[in-house]
């Protein structure tokens, strides 16, 4: 059976890069009936961010990425839900111990008494002769009595892994295939720190085996460490799982996407107005190519489609423009009841739409939205509209100017005040009636009637339907703008 696992560490928010990851081992997992676990690698004790768990969680929630085991939050009491566990590393302790006594024993592992002073200067020589930085193996033959000397003596130590001198290390990764490393390239990597916690790449190899992980998907940054895991699973005798390198989503400078470079937090996109199906959507295309010449998919669908076989080697530009116009689409799909409903808020936070409204007349939400809907890439954008629309204010362009000194457009102004003082229903139909009986008594016709009109109700010159902008600022305020048109 199919198992795989996503495994990040609580330091701070959700990543997109990580959200990708996430998704990938969530499709994989359901595409072939299998199980997707979430496990929380917290072993990075001086990272740990307060509550990053409780907001990691909840953002994969938010976005429909439900894991089968690990922790998750119930009535905002911690539970962890499966049979593999404790999900959470910190509270495996205990169980790395028992290995790394194994590995110790085996001679695949050492004791390290070097200082971080001594490690650097290593480091620094091994620059400046133009070699790869990387441990010299300095306490690699320290005697049992040496070593048990300094222990006892409170001496401060880590536990490294025994790499072979000039050995080949060979695995097969699903998507870069073949991979073969020289061991003299690999670190002799920490597996227990001075703390006595473990390192990442101890305690992966331990829980991938114990948690029955079958296929380890994840970014491409990890793959030279894959050299170190692939040994490790060797010396206790493990079988290994199969490896799925993903490709890093890149930013517009084909350079790995960072929060140096703008917003890349999940709950950024959340909180800006991007529905979370519009964003798993984008996200799943970053690097996998689907087998039908399609772009919008749902959940239930990527899970239809995707393959790992699919999934590129090269890395993918996160392109914010085609999130919106993504988004966009799925925006418009909505009922306008709905679509109002998730506007709200960021209506409310301008301070023309109040929550009383909300409360006692949804319509007027559903008419503003409906305006403006077809202008909208995120949630958040009605907030520019609202503004533009209320505000009233900004330099007229010189067309504009141009368009509003026409010879017939105090004639229209007069005429669209008289006409709307008169109205009983005051929406979007009678509005339309109100300008072809203009056009027809006074034979002002297309841009001369309809762009002049524009301006002096909205200051802009393009824009959302004008007879649905005019009924949402109401009757008396649009009587009021074209009878002072002149001051505008």
């Amino acid at each position: 059976m199919v198992r795989v696992r996503f495994a990040p560490s609580p330091t701070g928010y959700v990543h997109i890069g990580s959200l990708r990851t996430a998704l990938y081992n969530y499709l994989f997992a359901k595409k072939n009936k299998g199980s997707y676990i979430l496990r929380i690698e917290d072993t990075d004790q001086k990272r740990l961010v307060e509550d990053s768990m409780l907001n990691l969680i909840e953002c994969l929630e938010k976005t429909g990425i439900a894991h089968d085991e690990g922790p998750t939050y119930i009535n905002g009491a911690l539970i962890q839900k499966g049979e593999f566990g404790p999900y959470i590393q910190s509270e495996r302790l205990e169980i790395y111990k028992k290995y790394l006594n194994e590995l110790l024993d085996n001679k695949h592992a050492y004791y390290c008494f070097c200082s971080k002073e001594r490690l650097e200067e290593v480091r620094e020589n091994q620059r400046r002769e133009n070699m790869t930085p990387k441990y010299d193996g300095h306490c690699r033959n320290l005697s049992k009595e040496e070593i048990d000397k300094r222990i006892a003596a409170g001496e401060e130590h880590v536990v490294r892994l025994k790499m072979p001198e000039d050995s080949i290390i060979s695995f097969y990764d699903e998507v870069r295939g073949d991979i073969n490393i020289n061991s003299d390239e690999v670190d002799d990597q920490v597996l227990i720190k001075s703390d006595g916690f473990p390192t990442y790449h101890f305690a992966v190899v331990i829980d991938d085996h114990l948690m029955g992980i079958t296929h380890v998907i994840r970014g491409e940054e990890w793959l030279p460490s894959t050299p170190k895991h692939v040994l490790l699973y060797d010396a206790f005798g493990w079988e290994k799982p199969t490896y799925v390198h993903l490709p890093n989503i890149l930013n517009a400078d084909k350079k790995k996407l960072s929060k140096r470079q703008g917003d890349v937090a999940v709950e950024d996109f959340l909180a800006k107005g991007y529905l979370p199906e519009a964003l798993i959507n984008y996200i799943a295309l970053l690097g996998w190519s689907p087998d039908v010449n399609e772009e919008i998919f749902s959940m239930k669908e990527l899970i239809e489609h995707f393959d790992v076989k699919r999934v590129n080697k090269s890395g993918a530009v996160f392109d914010i423009n085609k999130l919106n116009w993504m988004n966009g689409e799925y925006l418009r799909k909505l009922p306008t009841a709905e679509l109002a409903r998730l506007c709200a808020p960021y209506m409310i936070e301008t301070g023309y739409v109040t929550k009383h409204q909300l409360e006692n007349d949804f319509g007027y939400f559903e008419k503003i939205v409906d305006a403006f809907a077809e202008k909208m890439d995120k949630l958040s954008d009605i907030k520019t509209e609202i503004k533009n629309l209320f505000e009233y204010d900004g330099e007229l362009t010189e067309e504009m100017k141009e368009m509003i000194q026409l010879d017939t457009t105090p004639v229209l102004a007069e005429e669209v005040a008289k006409k709307i003082e008169k109205l009983e229903e005051f929406n979007p139909e009678e509005l339309k009636k109100v300008f072809k009986e203009i056009q027809k008594e006074k034979g002002i016709k297309g841009k001369n009637l309809f762009m002049p009109a524009r301006i002096i109700a909205t200051r802009q010159m393009h824009g959302s339907d004008l007879m649905k902008i005019m009924s949402i600022l109401g009757k008396e305020e649009v009587k009021r703008r074209f009878e002072n048109f002149r001051e505008i």
